[in-house]
């Protein structure tokens, strides 16, 4: 996959913009101000195509133990986010899109009850 599908796919679901909060290297979507995707775009350029996602702590480690190419996140909590190593070739573009919509539900989940009825209408 490349970033742009990436980009796009994240792009389509429901309340998701995209920004740098932290500087000019690091892309971030977000749901409603949340955070549940992060890309490196120097890192990409370089070949080194990573993503992070949020993941169900549980289901975390069932992914780490079942793919070599997804490890603890990155700069990030290591119970709540995992880095995706896509450039390692293991991982299929239809399981790292089902991550990708794991980790937009684990933000939706974890919203209030009202920010969730204005996301979902």
């Amino acid at each position: 996959m490349n970033i742009e599908q990436i980009r796009d796919y994240c792009l389509a679901k429901k309340g998701t913009t995209e920004d740098f909060p932290f500087d000019e290297d690091t892309l971030v979507f977000k749901v409603l101000g949340k955070m549940f995707a992060l890309v490196s775009l120097k890192k990409w350029e370089a070949g080194e195509t990573t993503i992070n996602l949020k993941a169900d702590p549980e289901y975390s480690e069932e992914l780490r133990a079942d793919y070599n190419s997804i490890r603890p996140g990155f700069h990030m909590s290591k119970k709540h986010w995992n880095t995706l190593y896509l450039h390692e070739g293991e991982l299929q573009p239809k399981l790292i899109l089902e991550l990708i919509d794991h980790s937009y539900a684990m933000v939706i989940k974890g919203m209030t009850k009202k920010m969730r009825e204005t996301l979902l209408g």
